[in-house]
């Protein structure tokens, strides 16, 4: 069997970033452009269309194609798109800019142009619209919102020609990969039926239950993490890779994993997250996506397996990869290991339930935690990172009151 195809009605890959001579070119012409600065996401979104992962898409989204988006999942042209793609500039700097014209679109985080970019139009969004459309509230607490709302008054749309992949390549060296490299080594692997797992946490035991349970019933499972900015307090993306390397080696039968990183930053969106998750999984070569009891939530916005039932709301054929749907998963003491809801026949007194902000409260405050929650080589790497945590808040304190000192 073969892999799916990549998302789009010509079912091919279409990465975005040049090479070679014409690579050269347009980045001699970018230098003469007009600069527009834009944001983390904004720059994870235009790296996802430079290596293929956000294929079909060829450049940042038009008011209709917004608009599509928000209201019934599809862009202008019928596309299935399920969080709008859009890059915004201040008024001052729109007004600045001619229908037609080509700017360069600078990111400060790498401190270097990223892309070019002719602009078809210019156009006012209703911010919390698009909020309360995608992330269900318009509470400026929820992060996804507050992206939304710190954008600039004024969307560009048109095509790009993407420059650069910013650190992702050398900083995450061996972990960081394209869609066309997975699919070479998945099809290098045998695999045609793979599982995506998406993870922006180091993998408790519940999460290496359900990666267990892929492998089951397909042919491999990739890991793959977020390698993009998270909210505060989130694991950093090297202390979760050390964390996944070691259970990967210790707890999974050789060749039946796979570990990558993508260049995004976490929007939160819970649901809607989940679909876009399994469209760039498509274009990665993944059949399926696995999809839990919360999957890209945050707080309270979400009810529980909402992420799971929005795959039944969407129009048939809309993706290729399909949910893989499992139920809450924890540790049972009556059963003596790991079960679900489907499962286990035990009341809750008997369930250690898990998670990743359970799991980073207890690590943070000092708190024993079983190793019922987490391998004993992964709390290991935890303990350690949050101990230097402490130690640096101490040493900054020491300071701050050596300063008052004086």
């Amino acid at each position: 069997m073969a892999l799916v195809n990549p998302h789009g009605k010509d079912k091919k890959l279409m990465p975005l970033l040049l090479e070679g001579a014409a690579l050269a070119a347009e980045k001699a012409k970018a230098a003469t452009l007009k600069k527009i600065n834009i944001s983390s996401r904004e720059t994870g979104d235009l790296i996802m269309m430079g290596i293929g992962g956000f294929t079909p898409l060829t450049g940042f989204m038009t008011k209709a194609d917004w608009q599509g988006v928000c209201d019934n999942y599809t862009m202008a042209d019928g596309t299935f798109w399920p969080i709008p793609i859009t890059v915004s500039c201040s008024k001052a700097d729109a007004d600045a800019i001619k229908d037609g014209e080509e700017i360069a679109l600078f990111s400060e985080e790498f401190n270097e142009i990223m892309a070019t970019m002719k602009v078809t139009e210019k156009y006012t969004i209703d911010k919390a619209y698009e909020c309360q459309k995608v992330y269900k509230t318009t509470e400026v607490e929820h992060p996804g919102v507050k992206m939304v709302m710190d954008q600039a008054e004024v969307n560009l749309a048109g095509p790009v020609k993407v420059l650069s992949e910013g650190t992702f390549p050398t900083e995450y060296a061996g972990i960081y990969q394209r869609p066309a490299e997975t699919r070479k080594a998945f099809e290098e692997k045998g695999w045609s039926r793979v599982a995506a797992f998406q993870t922006r946490n180091p993998m408790h035991r519940s999460h290496e239950f359900l990666a267990k349970i892929a492998v089951e019933v397909c042919d491999g499972v990739y890991i793959h993490m977020l390698l993009g900015k998270l909210k505060p307090g989130d694991i950093p993306s090297d202390v979760r890779q050390k964390c996944i390397d070691v259970l990967v080696e210790k707890y999974f039968v050789k060749n039946t994993v796979m570990v990558g990183g993508y260049p995004l930053d976490m929007r939160y969106a819970g649901p809607r997250e989940a679909l876009l998750h399994a469209l760039f999984r498509q274009n990665y070569g993944c059949s399926h996506l696995i999809v839990g009891r919360d999957h890209a939530g945050v707080g309270e916005y979400y009810g529980p397996f909402d992420a799971q039932k929005i795959f039944e709301e969407i129009p048939a054929g809309a993706l290729e990869t399909k949910p893989l749907k499992i139920d809450w998963t924890f540790y049972c003491n009556a059963c003596e290991g790991m079960a679900s809801m489907k499962t286990c026949p035990h009341g809750k007194d008997d369930r250690i339930l898990l998670s990743g902000t359970k799991l980073r409260k207890m690590l943070s405050e000092g708190e024993e935690v079983t190793t019922k929650f987490s391998r004993p080589e992964v709390l290991e790497i935890l303990r350690e990172y949050y101990a230097g945590l402490t130690e640096k808040v101490e040493i900054k304190l020491h300071k701050y009151a050596e300063g008052e000192k004086k």
